[in-house]
């Protein structure tokens, strides 16, 4: 990571080319987290059924485990994702407010939209809101964190 504060990254290729096929594997990351929501629904209702079941349509409630499992996953990942986008925007050309507001953005975002499943599955329906909130705003931000570093990584300026 140490390339991105000179400008040798412009004459590295080799590192250019692991950034962008990084970038790339995770915009595909991108797609299916809204491809796998997709079949949750982009609304109360079902975000609702899907955390507290529904018996008109048989699907059961969340399982403790299945809520473990998925967070402990997810706790995971998302921390290695916005480690890397985050530290690659450290170096861009960006303000300092930006910079914070992208860092604290995505970070709150993505622990919101994990502990929101417990807090629908175990205090109330009403956190399907948040969930649905904090996930839009989520990967609102992370698409700008991989916009900015394909454009940082091609523009001409040093």
């Amino acid at each position: 990571m140490r390339f991105f504060i000179s400008s040798e990254l412009k004459r590295n290729d080799f590192l250019k080319i692991i950034i962008i096929f990084t970038t790339i594997f995770f915009l595909f990351l991108w797609m299916t987290n809204i491809l796998l929501y997709m079949q949750i629904g982009f609304n109360y209702e079902g975000i609702v059924n899907y955390y507290l079941g529904n018996e008109e349509t048989f699907r059961p409630p969340k399982s403790y485990i299945g809520l473990l499992e998925e967070a402990h996953f997810h706790f995971f990942s998302m921390a290695i994702l916005l480690v890397t986008l985050t530290h690659l925007i450290l170096f861009t050309s960006l303000s300092s407010g930006w910079k914070l507001t992208l860092i604290l953005t995505s970070f709150t975002t993505s622990f919101l939209e994990i502990i929101s499943s417990w807090l629908i599955r175990y205090i109330s329906p009403l956190f399907a809101y948040l969930k649905l909130g904090s996930f839009i705003v989520m990967q609102v931000s992370l698409l700008l964190l991989m916009a900015i570093i394909f454009i940082y990584l091609f523009r001409k300026d040093d």
